[in-house]
């Protein structure tokens, strides 16, 4: 049985841990708002980027529906995990989702190239055999997002360009309702034909006829790489919010442990102590009749 001093030092020791929980709890709770406002601010955007979309396919619409169809060669796949812990099976849902759709991607280890983001996922993936080409930290504010965005469509870029990748895929968590999230797969390269098509045959907004002056070629790449950039950018965004849902349920379920644990030392210290006071009164008792005798 534990001592008084003991008991003291774990209802202590409890009581700092659950002040760490109650502060993550309180971090992962704004963090989850502030990644739901970047996903917000993409609607305009990307509204922007189907607008130069629908332009290039209603000048020069072989463009973009030849890349759509462009379903061979190697595959690129772009992984979102975490670099910290205490967030559940967050990274072990995104390798197994991965090691699930292997044969329905035909990824073949030689043709294929994996960019993560967080070290914890990286790990995950090269311990069941996949490489990984590059590593990226996950970006620790909204504010350095884009900054890692770019470098990754500056990647994407040269694999499309000198490694002959025409598929791109992206894989992360994405949240169902409420704190559940569930990984999901994107292919962003080959563009989606059935989506190209709507495009092309959506009414024009404005009497005035849309056009371009550039070079063709060029605006197809800048659309290209702002077309990445969006949807790795969103993918980011909820793949955090996601992070710091389960991180979020992890220290609710952490909090209610703590308490339990701590009900359960208060009791054990509180019977300690009555006996400790109990044995002393019958030592004092004893000593009494002792002198009385």
């Amino acid at each position: 049985m534990a001592t008084i001093e003991e008991l003291k030092h774990k209802i202590a020791t409890a009581k700092d841990l659950n002040s760490v929980v109650k502060t993550m709890k309180a971090v992962a709770a704004v963090s989850i708002r502030q990644y739901e406002k970047a996903v917000e601010s993409l609607t305009e955007y990307d509204r922007t980027l189907e607008i130069g979309l629908q332009i290039l396919l209603r000048n020069q619409p072989e463009i973009l529906l030849k890349q759509s169809s462009t379903v061979d060669g190697r595959i690129g796949i772009i992984v979102f995990g975490s670099d910290w812990g205490m967030c559940g099976q967050f990274n072990e849902r995104v390798v197994e989702y991965i090691q699930e759709n292997q044969e329905n991607w035909s990824i073949n280890a030689d043709d294929c190239f994996i960019l993560a983001l967080g070290s914890r996922v990286c790990d995950r993936l090269e311990a069941t055999g996949h490489k990984c080409e590059a590593c990226f930290t996950l970006p620790s504010s909204i504010g350095k997002i884009t900054s890692t965005i770019q470098e990754m469509v500056l990647i994407l870029e040269t694999w499309r360009q000198q490694n002959q990748v025409n598929r791109i895929i992206v894989i992360y968590n994405r949240i169902l309702n409420g704190a559940t999230y569930n990984s999901t797969g994107l292919q962003i390269f080959p563009l989606n034909f059935q989506w190209l098509k709507k495009l092309h045959q959506q009414q024009w907004r404005s009497n005035s006829l849309p056009t371009f002056t550039m070079n063709k070629d060029k605006l197809a790449a800048a659309l290209f790489r702002q077309y990445f950039f969006v949807s790795l950018y969103r993918a980011c965004a909820e793949s955090l919010k996601s992070e710091h849902s389960s991180r979020l349920a992890a220290m609710q379920m952490a909090e209610k442990n703590i308490a339990e644990r701590l009900t359960k030392l208060n009791m054990e210290f509180n019977h300690q102590r009555q006996t400790i006071i109990t044995e002393e009164l019958f030592d004092i008792v004893s000593g009494f009749e002792a002198l009385t005798d």
